[in-house]
């Protein structure tokens, strides 16, 4: 798998443009890997919370201009190429990712259900509606949440400090950041940062490909959605009711799935095999290789 995306490109910054070079400095810092990362991710952070919640399409559209506003700043604030989002391929590897998704959140549901935690029962809702808005919004949130968290944030920790930190560190803020869902607490934060953080950031340092990670993330809220089971403590309309039973540790409890022993379990057994092939692939960057 090539690392081409986390090689920086840079450019001559050009002339002082201010007394004693303050315009170059500036330029330097923004142009340096934790700038062009808090440049990137308030810039998409705004498209998502412009849209996230948008009528109709509105999401999707929202999702589209948050990787334009990625692109520019990598292309023109970072200076670096942008293979993670090339349209070429990027619908077998949404498809890809997406699979891997839809089988981790079934054989997790299997299992609690197989246990005993899990009855379901058909919602009654307009089934076309319901899968349309579904489809829509994760889209959105699975598109920016990844072009925060795995292609700004991961490639500009690994750039300073290497792939497996950035791994680390993107994993206990993906957490952190699900702290302020409804009926959030320390073991859901740290049940995301495993199941979710660092898988996700596995996948991506695997495939180094956006879309990969987005199609994942998709499939997985998707899923968990029109099961009628709550995505991170929010149960928007689903095809089916869920009726959760015993242990919340097993269920998951109100806040959902995520807080279940057994898609922690499960979503180890996914991130170790992808971890590994990034290493054989030559998708880790070392740390003394971050430094230059």
């Amino acid at each position: 798998m090539s690392t081409t995306s986390t090689t920086q490109h840079d450019a001559d910054p050009g002339p002082d443009t201010g007394p004693a070079g303050r315009g170059s400095r500036f330029g330097r810092i923004v142009r340096s890997p934790l700038g062009w990362m808090l440049t990137g991710m308030a810039g998409v952070g705004l498209v998502s919370g412009l849209t996230a919640t948008g009528p109709g399409p509105v999401p999707v559209l929202g999702a589209a201009a948050a990787v334009g506003v990625y692109w520019a700043v990598m292309r023109r604030v970072a200076r670096r190429s942008t293979p993670e989002i090339a349209r070429q391929g990027a619908g077998r590897e949404a498809l890809l990712g997406s699979g891997i998704g839809l089988g981790f959140i079934l054989v997790s549901v299997l299992l609690i259900s197989a246990f005993g935690g899990y009855s379901f029962s058909w919602a009654g809702g307009a089934f076309v509606s319901v899968v349309w808005s579904a489809v829509v919004v994760q889209i959105g949130a699975a598109v920016t949440e990844e072009l925060m968290f795995r292609g700004l944030a991961l490639q500009a920790l690994e750039h300073r400090w290497g792939s497996r930190a950035a791994l680390a560190i993107t994993g206990l803020f993906f957490g952190l950041a699900h702290l302020f869902a409804p009926g959030a607490g320390v073991w859901s934060a740290a049940a995301i940062a495993l199941e979710a953080g660092v898988m996700l950031g596995a996948a991506f340092l695997w495939r180094r490909n956006i879309w990969f990670v987005a199609g994942l993330h998709f499939a997985w809220n998707t899923a968990e959605q029109l099961l009628g089971i709550p995505v991170s403590g929010h149960t928007p309309e689903g095809l089916f009711r869920v009726d959760a039973h015993g242990s919340a540790l097993l269920t998951g409890g109100n806040f959902g799935l995520e807080t279940s022993i057994v898609p922690v379990l499960v979503g180890l057994l996914i991130t170790v095999p992808m971890f590994v092939l990034a290493r054989r692939s030559g998708g880790l960057l070392p740390r003394r290789r971050a430094r230059h």
